[in-house]
This record gives structure tokens, C-alpha cells and sequence, in this order.
């Protein structure tokens, strides 16, 4: 115990402490609290506060978990789709060649810390910009219940090609090769079958979750130790066991542990240096490279069959700057490729992209909406798989969300509705297992406004709609869609907690139910009936 008192500095419960007060303050003004953690960082460095080991090994445990709980939300099978892989390599290509073109311009003309910079250091620079951030693509997702929808899938697809990217580079830079017992991390392969054993066995409680944070941290460790990039580890075993029953679980258990070490990432961030008017200025111009980034995402995406509001959805949930820039340039540092001030300049050019894409995001349906008709022209007539146009000709009822809930409403009800009832799904996974079970189910997000324009016929018909989705704000989101459109019928949804039942009610839902204590009525129902049926 002395030992670990002693890793731990008397500051980084106080760091800790402001970084959560700075990200209450930013949430009441309806701004996500990271941009609160990334203030933080820069007022506490203002007053001379730096980051230490303790805040860096909690931030890189963070990452670690999320790579990991990535990679069991991940189908391997999606990276092979076109929209992922050629998005993702002629967006890289694209930008790296336009960025290093502009800094080397720069350089040219002598301006502030690019003076004098030739092409090959503009490169680097370009090759570090090129980049989008796998913990703020995420965990804006994450808020918006949209990792599961068709671009949130495209853009956590994305950035695992990226990180392959940063693999490679990772590896050259470093002048060597991975070990050649690199080969032997195929006996994973098989080996998944005992991990899964493992994971069956461990039960839903606190064993469950130390088998997820051995897996994540051991799948790192065991990746630097054959000279790989350990994060790459962590969403190899995720990846891995994807396909257990309990990874859905697994993700939802190691959720909050992540978030919380997440804090000390974003707060090092603005702990890593203090800034110069000269740096700032630097980091300043090279921000006019985001809203090329953003509109060549969102361009990509519509030429490779997406709609158009998740392509700017996607577009805008990736057009920032990466935290593996930082490492780049670290790298570049270490070899005399460039100058030490370079690293602040790409630390205050990722911390006010990452602040910026937040406001963007926020108001992403506005935004939408108010290009929605320039956009919309950069569509294909053939769409993706699962985003076609959808006939609810003859169906009385909808049920958005099929999971538990969804799947028993739906057997409950198809009795009593004659058939007459579909199930609409975000997640893949689920729409193929319901589908299976002979359910008529479809790919779908009741949240994305897009989802209504697939109805080739009215809604006139649906005389009922069930929300049953996981995310609390999803369900709001899809009320609001559903009567903006002019759905005059009573919509039922499901609820968590007490204090969200009255918010649903406000926001156009005819009843709530509480599932806790909907089950707890079920169960006296099986009781009562149990003692009936024991009665002489």
C-alpha cells in the first residue's frame, strides 16, 4: 500500500477533482464534459501544474479499455467494405498530399514556425494531421447512441484502418520490424474457443470484469512484447470475442472504468506543455485543414453509397485531429525531423479540433439541415445493404429497438396484431438473429431523420409504436422524429429510472413503462400463480 501512496501525487486527486468540476460547468451549457477535461488541463498547466506518471498511466489504461471494448462491438467483415477501406485510404492519401502541400507553401513564405520547412518535414506534419481521433469518434457516438447506426459502424471502421496505418508507421520509424514471434499471435486465433470457455464461466458480476481488463491489458502486453503497437492487441482480443454472447455485456461493464481513466487522457492532453503566442498562432493556421478533412469524409462516404445525413454525420463525428498526432511528432522529435516546439503546436491544434468538432457536433442535425440540399447531390442512386428503401404497406405495429424487450413485446403482440407487426433495429447482429428466430426485423435508426425517407408508403397504417431502445435519449429523439412527421397514434416506451419517465412523457410518449418494475410485477404474477396452483 505504501508503495502505491507513493505513485500517487498528493495533486492528481485535486487535478482530478477541477478536471470533473470543469467538465460539470461545460455540461450545463449543453457541451460534452472532455471539452471540460481539456480546459482543465491547460488552466492547470497555466498555473504550472504537469503531468505526471500516475495521470499518464491512467490515460494510457483508458485507451487501452476502449481499443478493447471496440473491438468487441467490431465485425471483422466490415472492414472489407469499400466504404471503410477506400474512404479510409484515399481520404489518408488525399489529405496528407493537400496538408503538406499547404505547410510547405508556408514554409516557402516564412511563416511563423513553418519558415524555412521543406517538403519531406511537411509530409510528416501532414502524415501526423491526417489522422481523426479514435476516443472522441467514440465517445461522441457513445452519447449518441449511434456506435451501432450504419455511419457510426463506417466511421469506428475507419479508424481501426487507421490505426493499421499507424502500425506500420510505428514500426518503420522505430527502424525495426516486429519480433519473428510475431507469428505466433495466430494461435489466438484458435485459442479464442478457451477465452470464450473462460468468459462463459465467469459468470455477469465483478469475475467478468477482471477477465475483460486481463484480456485488454494482456492482449497489449503481449503484442509489445513481440514488438507490435499494444494498443493494436487490445482491439485484437476484443475483435476476438466479438462473437461471445456475453461481449455485448463485457463492453457494458468496462464502460464506466473506461470513461473514468479517460478523464486523466484528456487532461494530459492540455498538461503536456504551455503554449507561446508563436505556437498558438501555428496551431492556429493549421486548423483551416479541418473543414477540408470533414468535407472530404462526408464527400467519400456519399460516393461510396451512403446517405447523406450519415455521411455528414460521419464526416463531422471525424473531422478532427488524433491523439496518435501527438505520438508522430514525438517520434519526428526524436530523430531531429523537427523542433521541440512542434509538439505543442500539434497538442493545442488537437485539444481546440477536439473542442470545435464537440460544438459541431452537437448541433450536427442542424448543421445538417441547413446543407442538407448541397449534400444531398453528392448522393448515388444505388444505396449500401440494409439502407434501402423499407415498405411498412399493411404493418399496425412498429417496435423500434429488439433486443430482450423488443423480441418479447414483438412474440407478445404478432398474436393480437395478425402478423401485421415489424421490428426495427440499428444493429446488425441483432436484425440477422431476429431474422433467424422468424422475426420480420430490418436494419434501421429510428433516431436519424434519413430512416423516414426509406418509407416508400405512409405510416398511416401503424396504429401503435414501441420504443425500446437501450440509450434513454434515443428514445426522446425518435418520439420527436416520429411526430414532427405527423404521427397522430399513441406511442409506448420503455424507462430505466423514475426521474426519466416524466422527461419521456414531455417529449410526446402516451405511456412509460419501467422495466425494473415492470419485472417486478411479472415476478408476483408467477408468484401468485405458483401459490394458486399449490392450493388444495
Amino acid at each position: 500500500m505504501d508503495s502505491y501512496n507513493i505513485a500517487i501525487d498528493y495533486r492528481d486527486p485535486a487535478w482530478i477533482a477541477i478536471a470533473f468540476l470543469s467538465g460539470l460547468l461545460f455540461r450545463q451549457i449543453n457541451l460534452p464534459p472532455m471539452i471540460g477535461f481539456l480546459v482543465a488541463g491547460f488552466i492547470l498547466h497555466l498555473f504550472g501544474a504537469e503531468s505526471d506518471q500516475f495521470l499518464a498511466s491512467i490515460a494510457d489504461m483508458g485507451i487501452t479499455l476502449l481499443l478493447f471494448t471496440i473491438g468487441l462491438k467490431l465485425r471483422l467483415s466490415t472492414l472489407l467494405r469499400p466504404e471503410i477501406w477506400a474512404t479510409t485510404s484515399l481520404h489518408m492519401g488525399a489529405t496528407v498530399v493537400l496538408a503538406a502541400a499547404f505547410i510547405a507553401a508556408l514554409g516557402w513564405a516564412g511563416f511563423l514556425l513553418f519558415d524555412g520547412m521543406d517538403y519531406q518535414t511537411a509530409l510528416i506534419i501532414a502524415f501526423a494531421l491526417s489522422f481523426s481521433s479514435t476516443v472522441f469518434a467514440v465517445k461522441t457516438l457513445e452519447d449518441r447512441g449511434s456506435l451501432m447506426s450504419r455511419y457510426g459502424q463506417a466511421a469506428i471502421g475507419i479508424l481501426v484502418m487507421q490505426d493499421i496505418a499507424a502500425v506500420v508507421f510505428l514500426a518503420f520509424s522505430a527502424g525495426k520490424l516486429p519480433s519473428i514471434w510475431a507469428v505466433s499471435l495466430l494461435a489466438l486465433i484458435p485459442a479464442r474457443h478457451m477465452l470464450g470457455y473462460l468468459m462463459e464461466r465467469s459468470g455477469y458480476g465483478e469475475l467478468l470484469a477482471v477477465f475483460g481488463f486481463s484480456m485488454a491489458l494482456g492482449g497489449a502486453a503481449l503484442f509489445e512484447l513481440v514488438g507490435m503497437k499494444g494498443d493494436l492487441g487490445a482491439l485484437a482480443l476484443g475483435a476476438l470475442l466479438a462473437s461471445h454472447t456475453k461481449a455485448k455485456h463485457l463492453a457494458n461493464i468496462l464502460m464506466n472504468f473506461k470513461d473514468v481513466f479517460l478523464v486523466c487522457f484528456f487532461l494530459s492532453i492540455g498538461l503536456t506543455s504551455l503554449p507561446t503566442w508563436e505556437t498558438a498562432a501555428t496551431a492556429m493556421v493549421l486548423l483551416i485543414l479541418i473543414p477540408v478533412k470533414t468535407l472530404l469524409f462526408t464527400w467519400l462516404l456519399t460516393r461510396f453509397r451512403m446517405r447523406a445525413r450519415g455521411s455528414t454525420f460521419g464526416g463531422l463525428v471525424l473531422g478532427n485531429y488524433s491523439e496518435f498526432g501527438l505520438i508522430v511528432i514525438v517520434i519526428a522529435i526524436g530523430a531531429d525531423w523537427l523542433a521541440a516546439d512542434w509538439l505543442t503546436v500539434i497538442a493545442l491544434a488537437l485539444s481546440i479540433s477536439l473542442i470545435i468538432s464537440s460544438a459541431m457536433n452537437v448541433y450536427a442535425l442542424e448543421i445538417y439541415s441547413r446543407f442538407s440540399d448541397a449534400v444531398a447531390r453528392w448522393e448515388t442512386r444505388e444505396r449500401l445493404i440494409g439502407d434501402e428503401d423499407i415498405d411498412l404497406g399493411g404493418h399496425r405495429i412498429l417496435i423500434f429497438g429488439m433486443g430482450r424487450v423488443g423480441r418479447a413485446a414483438y412474440d407478445e403482440m404478432r398474436i393480437h396484431a395478425e402478423d401485421k407487426i415489424v421490428g426495427i433495429d440499428l444493429d446488425e447482429t441483432q436484425v440477422e438473429r431476429n431474422c433467424d428466430e422468424g422475426r420480420n426485423v430490418v436494419l434501421g435508426d429510428a433516431t436519424n431523420s434519413e430512416f423516414w425517407s426509406r418509407l416508400v408508403t405512409p405510416h398511416a397504417d401503424i396504429e401503435m409504436i414501441l420504443l425500446s431502445m437501450s440509450k434513454h435519449q434515443s428514445n426522446i429523439d425518435a418520439a420527436r422524429q416520429m411526430r414532427e412527421r405527423g404521427y397522430k397514434g399513441p406511442i409506448v416506451s420503455t424507462s430505466l429510472f423514475p426521474d426519466q419517465e416524466q422527461e419521456l412523457l414531455e417529449n410526446g410518449i402516451d405511456e412509460v413503462f419501467n422495466i425494473y418494475d415492470e419485472a417486478g410485477s411479472g415476478a408476483a404474477t408467477r408468484m401468485h400463480g405458483l401459490l394458486e396452483s399449490r392450493r388444495p
